[in-house]
């Protein structure tokens, strides 16, 4: 640098060049020529100011020029798209064309077709701001959005999974305390031990729905067959109210009365293990959907049966037991043709007081008691109505609600009630019963047993007899022959 300030007054190179400095010039042309440049052994350019004496102005006029070194080509111009093409003169004989390339503003390269060509300049601010455009940055910013929503969710996912499991647990470990302290004495199965036991709750196991929920045929200890209910509709924080109707459940004790063999209250379900009835419902042999119809001292018996398990729930159970929903599909069948009454105590437990108010559905259409829908109020005659329309299917295996009868027979409460005050009950007696069991007796015990089912279908409750009054006539009935 102190060779270049000792010099810096030189216009040129001149005779008086310091030794150290290798010194290049040509003023003949805006070019540098190559080779000349490189046989002066110069590797470093320098960009100086030039400036003329001014005497004694104060004034100083600097002109500062740029060196920028750049390329240029032979021929017709072959500039990259965002490039300008300059026209320039090279230092050649003859009428030669030549040209260099230069981005436009905004853009960075060499500019030249077959160089780089341009590339718009952009930094992170501009990125991110939009200014350079393209498909690329939706891409990205698609991605990271896609990336940090994914994340967010796997997180909540995770922590609503750990939760649930320490919810499940502590429910778990609060249901085990419950159970020892209750001192529930049927057996208490896992919730795996169930779900095997139907093969997973399948449709191929499934035996019929009902109002409190499904059940499904399972088989436990590898050769026990049973009825396993998937309770519905259920309240997952009474636990405690469950474990408390289990126990109650658990010590009904009647030979018409399905018996409760095991419970399993875990994952949020409430399971009920019944024992298995083989020839299903009274509902599906009045019906001939199995067998081909059953004889009348069958149908008897089981009415007897049926209203000595109701009897039982009210009178012998405390607090007593109101079945809510008494229907022919809720009276199942054993091998020998026993009746057992089933979903007793799925609904709310009876109570001693006069005023027992319910504003939740109860019951099947066609056996609910009238006056329900009228002031809400439940009570055992409640039953005894529902019971009086299964003593009329029994008599006439006709459904309770039949929307192909004429509108005024639909229900079959009303077509019964019709038929008998008239005295033309041998209309809709079953044909079965008159054909197989043509006898005095038989039409005088089903004439009797109508007028009993008359008397249970009074509108007004309080002149219904007691399910025990019912239960003591249908027996003095069937003894009577």
């Amino acid at each position: 640098m102190t060779a270049v300030k000792a010099n810096f007054e030189l216009l040129d190179c001149g005779e008086n060049l310091n030794d150290s400095i290798s010194c290049y010039s040509d003023n003949t042309t805006s070019f540098m020529n190559y080779e000349n440049l490189r046989s002066t052994g110069c590797r470093f350019l320098f960009s100086a100011i030039s400036m003329g004496d001014l005497g004694k102005s104060s004034s100083v006029s600097l002109d500062i020029q740029i060196v920028r070194i750049g390329w240029w080509l032979m021929g017709e111009c072959r500039c990259s798209k965002n490039a300008n093409c300059v026209r320039v003169s090279p230092p050649v004989d003859g009428d030669t064309t030549a040209y260099r390339c230069q981005c436009m503003e905004g853009f960075a390269g060499d500019g030249f077709r077959d160089g780089v060509g341009c590339r718009k300049e952009c930094n992170t601010s501009k990125y991110l701001s939009g200014q350079c455009g393209g498909t690329t940055r939706i891409g990205v910013l698609v991605g990271g959005a896609a990336a940090g929503a994914s994340l967010i969710i796997i997180v909540a996912l995770l922590l609503h999974f750990l939760r649930k499991r320490s919810k499940l647990r502590t429910r778990s470990q609060k249901t085990r305390q419950l159970l020892k302290t209750t001192e529930i004495t049927i057996p208490v199965y896992r919730y795996k031990e169930l779900e095997k036991a139907t093969d997973f709750f399948s449709d191929e196991r499934k035996l019929g729905n009902g109002a409190y929920g499904t059940v499904y045929s399972g088989k436990l200890n590898e050769d026990e067959l049973v009825a396993i209910k998937r309770i519905k509709n259920i309240d997952s924080n009474s636990t405690e109210q469950v474990i408390n109707e289990v126990k109650l459940l658990s010590s009904v004790n009647h030979p018409n009365l399905v018996r409760l063999l095991g419970c399993s209250i875990e994952n949020e379900e409430q399971l009920l293990v019944y024992e298995f009835m083989p020839n299903g419902t009274l509902y599906h042999h009045l019906q001939r959907e199995k067998g081909n119809g059953l004889p009348w001292i069958t149908r008897l018996n089981v009415a007897c049966e049926t209203a000595e398990a109701i009897s039982y729930l009210h009178n012998s159970m405390n607090p007593p037991i109101y079945h809510r929903d008494i229907k022919s599909s809720n009276i199942l069948l054993d091998y020998e043709y026993k009746s057992k009454v089933a979903d007793f105590g799925l609904c709310r437990f009876g109570k001693f007081e006069s005023s027992h108010v319910s504003t939740a559905p109860q019951g099947t259409p066609g056996y609910v008691d009238p006056q329900y829908h009228q002031d809400f109020h439940l009570s055992d005659k409640s039953d005894v109505y529902s019971f009086g329309v299964v003593l009329i299917e029994i008599i006439t295996a006709l459904r309770a609600v039949d929307f192909g009868r004429v509108n005024e027979d639909v229900n079959l409460a009303a077509l019964a009630v019709n038929r008998i005050s008239r005295g033309c009950l041998d209309e809709i007696i079953d044909p079965l019963i008159l054909g197989q069991d043509r006898d005095p007796w038989t039409s005088f015990s089903v004439h009797k047993v109508a007028e009993l089912a008359f008397k249970c279908l009074n509108f007004d409750r309080e002149m219904r007899p007691s399910i025990m009054q019912v239960a003591i006539e249908l027996e003095r009935i069937r003894t009577s022959k």
